[in-house]
């Protein structure tokens, strides 16, 4: 005898969202520490459930539910933490590292807890240098800006840039100190001084 599976109908989605959305939003709060992200997080959440599990039988929705959310929860740290890294990325590196050879993810720290919001001040300061720091990779050679990219966004390792970009690692290597000095040199020109 086989099992009938019984899927779920639209009404039974939208019922089980309403049903979890305030648990959901603590959760979010306590785990970002910012009611805005945490909003996002939760509707960033629901949306992919009803786009790729909306029609999954009701029972499975709970636990994909969670993995959803735990998932862009951890997405959301990883977007800030690269965006701290871009503003950190440059400072000091041309003047001790003039080695086309040098790559800045070896050196790069993560001293800081980016759990807790920046004071009003230095969150407008840092997101009028990563305007900066988007306007300047806009003008880089498509080569440099796409490992940059891959390598300091997506955080691909060497290897895995070469293989995505169709080339070797070496050539990695030089598009990406070529990439950060161009970033660092046009940063400087506009008056951005990097700790």
């Amino acid at each position: 005898m086989q099992r009938v599976i019984k899927l779920c109908t639209s009404a039974e989605l939208s019922q089980f969202l309403s049903s979890v959305e305030r648990r959901a939003y603590k959760h979010a709060v306590f785990s970002v520490r910012d009611d805005h992200a945490a909003l996002d997080i939760v509707q960033d959440a629901m949306l992919k459930l009803a786009e790729k599990y909306g029609d999954k039988p009701a029972e499975e929705l709970p636990m994909l539910f969670q993995r959803i959310l735990q998932n862009t929860i951890r997405d959301h740290y990883r977007r800030q933490k690269v965006r701290s890294a871009w503003v950190t990325l440059f400072s000091g590196l041309q003047s001790k590292h003039d080695d086309e050879e040098f790559d800045p993810l070896d050196v790069l720290e993560d001293s800081e807890n980016q759990t807790t919001p920046a004071a009003p001040e230095a969150s407008l300061q840092q997101s009028q240098i990563i305007a900066l720091i988007e306007q300047a990779l806009s003008k880089l050679p498509a080569r440099q800006r796409e490992a940059f990219l891959l390598r300091y966004w997506e955080g691909l390792d060497t290897t895995e840039t070469a293989a995505a970009m169709g080339c070797t690692e070496g050539s990695v290597k030089t598009h990406c100190s070529r990439a950060v000095h161009a970033l660092s040199v046009s940063l400087k020109a506009k008056g951005v001084e990097l700790p």
